[in-house]
């Protein structure tokens, strides 16, 4: 007999996958790419929200401990867009929302959301908070490679003359470390299958438009 648990792990995946699919068919259509464009802060927002669903016995403590990628994402992204540190000299657009500082709000709730499944991912080839915050840098940094590709296209963000310098990835390294820490530092339970699964989709979504 299927458990609860069960059950809200598959609801949770189908989910997952029925958007990441829907979204690159959408975009990929004349008629439907900028109104589906449109719903990458929704998309994203239910993304987080089935994230915090898996979390285990959610606390006070899952939220401080996601408050601080959310946090140190925005002081980042700030420092970026305004005075051109940390990541380079780069601007948003306009289909990742709402703006505080010339920061997408969203992007603060992406920075968590990564943190947290990277985070799950990484425990796997250690437990050692520092070798795993350094597994989960690398793997946030290696899906900004992949998300830099089609950022422009999808009026995400873009950089300075079109180019994506080498200081944004040592940037991200580093930020993605440091976020890290403090988030595996309250030792969060969440379901890993989740975590994997999320991470998968968004490479997958990402990757297809490396070749349309």
């Amino acid at each position: 007999m299927i458990t609860l648990k069960q059950l809200k792990r598959f609801l949770s995946i189908f989910t997952l996958w029925l958007f990441t699919i829907s979204g690159v068919f959408g975009i990929l259509s004349n008629t439907y790419s900028d109104w589906f464009l449109s719903l990458t802060p929704l998309n994203l927002l239910i993304t987080f929200a089935i994230l915090l669903l898996n979390i285990d016995a959610l606390k006070t403590k899952a939220i401080i401990a996601l408050s601080i990628p959310f946090t140190l994402g925005f002081i980042t992204e700030a420092l970026g867009v305004n005075y051109g540190l940390i990541f380079g000299t780069y601007q948003y657009g306009e289909n990742l929302g709402w703006k505080i500082a010339g920061v997408p709000i969203i992007i603060c709730f992406n920075w968590a959301l990564l943190t947290a499944a990277s985070a799950d991912v990484a425990r796997m080839f250690s437990k050692n908070i520092i070798i795993a915050s350094l597994i989960g840098g690398v793997i946030m940094t290696a899906l900004d490679m992949l998300l830099e590709q089609s950022a422009p296209r999808f009026d995400f963000w873009e950089f300075e003359n079109g180019v994506v310098p080498l200081q944004n990835y040592v940037g991200w390294v580093v930020t993605a470390f440091f976020a890290h820490l403090g988030y595996q530092y309250f030792k969060i339970k969440t379901d890993t299958a989740i975590s994997w699964h999320i991470l998968i989709s968004i490479a997958v979504f990402f990757t297809v438009f490396l070749f349309f």
